[in-house]
């Protein structure tokens, strides 16, 4: 099975309610979706959201990487040549990951449907169903403890809480949401680098002090800073997830052997794709270091992508991939399929994807 073309196009999805963190406000997912076709007529899907304020890409530089540099590259390529395929990928330009992971993924799912085997097994076969937890966006507290209570009755039993605008009113937020939701539910805190070293180390001791009993705290200060995510991890009890810290391969090795942070936040727009988040994964698996398999806001194609990662490592434990949930329309025909909190992977060969409804094609 060759590599005959990429087709480049791209979606608009408009989100439930606005997404809102400490670094940015996005109203609807603006993805770019790949259609790489085989010579046997079968089609590999890949997928990529845009996020420039993480990785620095935005819909020009994705395409123009897979349409000008990355992709031609690729032409002609057997997909049973993963090896080769990920090499010529990492090493056609720097950065970029994003553009990297749409064609990783589509690589994959190739792969799975010229073996018949569903992504997930290739990737370990751990699991076919996982747990998610559904992300609340920062906001005053009265409307995130609206949030937090509908998420809880449509099934929700861990919340990932968006902070770090404002630390005084991250704790008001915090002591809010978990009064009104009791502790029966999970709340993990994503401060998306919104706070000082110091300062987040003071307010996540008010947090123990007060017996809020927070299961994790995601990325506290810049993602350059780590030796400041290490004086965090060292300074309190609850565990630390490096976020954007965790970039790449070579950044997670960092981080680990500095031991700089607790947990790791795998992403694939961030690793540049499957290739690189299996050796990320493996990493924290010698170490000892569990991960949560996370999303940026991507369509079904990049969830049930993420989510064969997830199903296939036993590392990793977490699962924040609520993307797909926070879509007002879902185009993608087949992929992971959802029950409450609960992703089930499906057992179809690849990422078991069919079709993309309204997607646009771009020359």
């Amino acid at each position: 099975m060759k590599i005959t073309a990429i087709r480049i196009g791209k979606v608009s999805i408009p989100l439930k309610k606005p997404f809102k963190t400490a670094l940015r406000q996005v109203n609807s997912a603006e993805d770019i979706i790949i259609k790489m076709i085989a010579d046997t007529g079968e089609t590999g899907f890949g997928n990529a959201p845009p996020t420039a304020v993480i990785t620095g890409d935005s819909q020009d530089s994705v395409i123009a990487a897979i349409r000008d540099t990355i992709g031609p590259r690729l032409i002609g390529m057997d997909v049973d040549n993963l090896e080769g395929i990920m090499t010529t990928i990492d090493g056609a330009m720097l950065h970029n990951s994003s553009a990297k992971a749409a064609l990783d993924i589509a690589v994959y799912d190739l792969f799975g449907k010229r073996h018949g085997i569903p992504l997930y097994k290739l990737l370990g076969g751990y699991r076919n169903v996982i747990t998610t937890d559904l992300t609340i966006s920062v906001n005053a507290p009265e409307e995130m403890v609206q949030d937090s209570l509908e998420a809880v009755a449509a099934g929700y039993t861990e919340l990932k809480l968006k902070v770090g605008t404002d630390a005084a009113l991250d704790i008001k937020r915090v002591q809010a949401i978990r009064a009104a939701v009791g502790y029966d539910v999970k709340i993990r805190l994503d401060a998306n680098q919104g706070w000082s070293p110091k300062e987040a180390v003071r307010t996540i001791r008010k947090f123990e002090d007060m017996g809020l009993d927070i299961e994790l705290i995601e990325q506290p200060v810049k993602a350059h800073d780590f030796s400041g995510l290490k004086y965090v991890t060292e300074h309190v009890e609850t565990d630390i997830m490096a976020d954007e810290a965790a970039f790449g391969v070579y950044e997670v090795f960092q981080l680990l052997a500095m031991q700089a942070c607790d947990l790791i936040n795998i992403k694939l727009m961030k690793a540049g794709g499957l290739h690189n988040a299996i050796k990320i994964a493996h990493f924290a698996e010698t170490m000892g270091v569990k991960c949560m398999m996370g999303c940026m806001l991507e369509s079904k194609v990049g969830i049930t992508a993420a989510a064969s990662l997830a199903g296939g490592k036993v590392i990793v434990d977490k699962s924040d991939l609520d993307a797909a949930v926070l879509l007002a329309q879902d185009p993608v025909v087949g992929g992971v399929s959802f029950s409450k909190n609960q992703i089930i992977i499906p057992d179809a060969p690849g990422l078991g994807i069919t079709d993309i409804q309204g997607w646009q094609e771009i020359k």
